[in-house]
């Protein structure tokens, strides 16, 4: 006959066997145990793509794992939202999310819901951004550019990085608020806008700083920045906001990966890229191309998504752009 099994030692086995279950992925208690993927939404080259090169060499370091940045331009920066809704959501696949993911959602059909199919990690910076023109344009300043406008509707050409994003969105508030009609040109990011401007095939760009060397070597010329306030390295050029136009625009951003993450492996990326902001290295990056520290954590960065996601629908609701469907 067959000993009668001990009731305290079948209760420890299912008490430990339940215990397994219940706990969220017990495979990710070494995570990262492989290299991470990081997807940037715009070309190689770009500031965008210097910005996230740096913050994810040093947070490799800190993890102790490499962080491969996957480059997938175009569709003006939605596609590393359409890969995070298919991607596994084990903190191996991540990207960043630019402004448009909450614009372009109310003026076309998109493959992903801004609110429910994304983890917002961290919030770590955000961009400066401008409008220049060639250094040998008859536009010496905003005012120029208006009276011309006024006088020459839908005359003036200007690049930016594609349709609803903020490059595009700020410039096409401005000329709302100017009461002008400008001629927008999207390209695929920083790289083919410069290389329109300089090659005389648009009249005017807004971008990132990109534009910073062009500027500073005198082949561009900034007319004004959509800040709150005025740069440090450009002191003399004027905001929008500040010439009455009540324009601003910085768009935050940081580090998302799919819905459905594991909280103790959001909280390991967090924590990684927060310590980030601490590295010399990444601070001059973030310098070179005009940009400040905006930090926000977990439930700040997802708090902020919804209210973003909420005014943005007022704005292009207001600038005319809504989708009709």
């Amino acid at each position: 006959m067959l000993p009668r099994p001990d009731r305290r030692r079948v209760m420890r086995a299912a008490l430990a066997t339940s215990a397994v279950v219940a706990l969220p992925s017990l495979a990710q208690s070494g995570y990262p145990n492989r290299p991470i993927r990081m997807i940037c939404p715009w070309p190689a080259g770009g500031s965008t793509d210097a910005v996230m090169r740096s913050y994810c060499e040093s947070a490799s370091k800190i993890l102790g794992q490499s962080i491969v940045i996957d480059n997938k331009p175009g569709a003006g920066g939605m596609l590393g939202a359409n890969e995070l809704v298919n991607a596994r959501p084990d903190g191996y696949t991540l990207s960043q999310l630019p402004h448009g993911v909450f614009r372009i959602p109310h003026m076309q059909k998109v493959q992903f819901n801004t609110l429910q199919d994304f983890t917002w990690i961290i919030c770590l910076t955000g961009y400066t951004f401008g409008l220049v023109v060639p250094a040998d344009s008859p536009f010496k300043s905003i005012k120029d550019l208006v009276d011309y406008a006024k006088a020459n509707p839908g005359k003036v050409t200007y690049g930016s990085t594609g349709v609803g994003t903020s490059p595009h969105l700020a410039v096409e508030e401005f000329a709302q608020r100017a009461g002008i009609q400008l001629n927008h040109v999207p390209f695929k990011g920083n790289a083919e806008n410069m290389q329109a401007i300089l090659g005389g095939h648009i009249m005017a760009a807004s971008d990132a700083t990109g534009w910073g060397p062009h500027v500073e070597s005198g082949k561009l010329r900034l007319l004004a920045t959509y800040g709150s306030k005025r740069t440090k390295r450009w002191p003399t050029v004027p905001t929008l906001d500040e010439l009455g136009y009540k324009t601003v625009s910085d768009s935050p951003f940081g580090v998302c990966g799919p819905k459905g993450m594991d909280p103790a492996v959001v909280k390991t990326i967090h924590d990684a890229f927060r310590k980030t902001l601490d590295d010399p290295a990444v601070m001059a990056t973030f310098e070179k191309y005009d940009q400040t520290v905006i930090y926000m954590d977990t439930p700040t960065y997802t708090k902020w998504a919804r209210e973003t996601f909420a005014a943005e629908k007022a704005t292009i609701e207001r600038l005319g752009l809504a989708s009709k469907g």
